[in-house]
């Protein structure tokens, strides 16, 4: 349930997890996509339901001072593909049918080596991850997201 650093094409670094879930791909594909259900565990509320080519713009819910950002949808398959790019890194989340579930496997593909701050990436992402599972399973949270992150960070350090 750890991420880890993989490498990719062209020299970049992507960092992949890998989750079963307990819920039907519709149900997943729904929370991945859908802005009222994103605002509960993705930092941005972008609409993610359209077709691959249309333009997405990121406001970040969780920094609001910051400028919204732009992507577009690159591959949309209900209920198993999404794949869109925000700012220059390329998101890809695909769910597979298992045993009454599905696996997520979610991918983020860094520009470039140089900058990517490995640690900080994982923690917020893995704490992402966790909160998704925690909405999906009708589950409220009692910690910050950030603090998780950051507490993640350190063990992955």
């Amino acid at each position: 349930m750890h991420g880890k650093l993989i490498p990719a094409e062209g020299g970049r670094t992507a960092l992949r997890f890998e989750r079963v879930l307990a819920h039907p791909r519709e149900k997943v594909w729904r929370a991945l996509t859908e802005s009222e259900h994103l605002r509960a565990w993705f930092p941005a509320d972008p609409d993610l339901t359209g077709p691959a080519g249309e333009k997405v713009v990121f406001r970040l819910t969780a920094f609001p001072e910051h400028e919204p950002t732009s992507g577009e949808i690159v591959v949309s398959d209900p209920p198993s593909t999404l794949e869109y790019t925000w700012g220059g890194e390329t998101l890809r989340f695909e769910l597979t049918e298992r045993d009454g579930g599905c696996l997520l496997v979610f991918t983020d593909v860094f520009p470039s080596h140089e900058g990517v701050e490995a640690n900080e990436m994982i923690g917020a992402w893995h704490a992402a991850l966790e909160v998704l599972e925690a909405r999906l399973d009708g589950r409220e949270i009692g910690w910050s997201v950030w603090d998780r992150a950051a507490e993640l960070a350190a063990e992955y350090a």
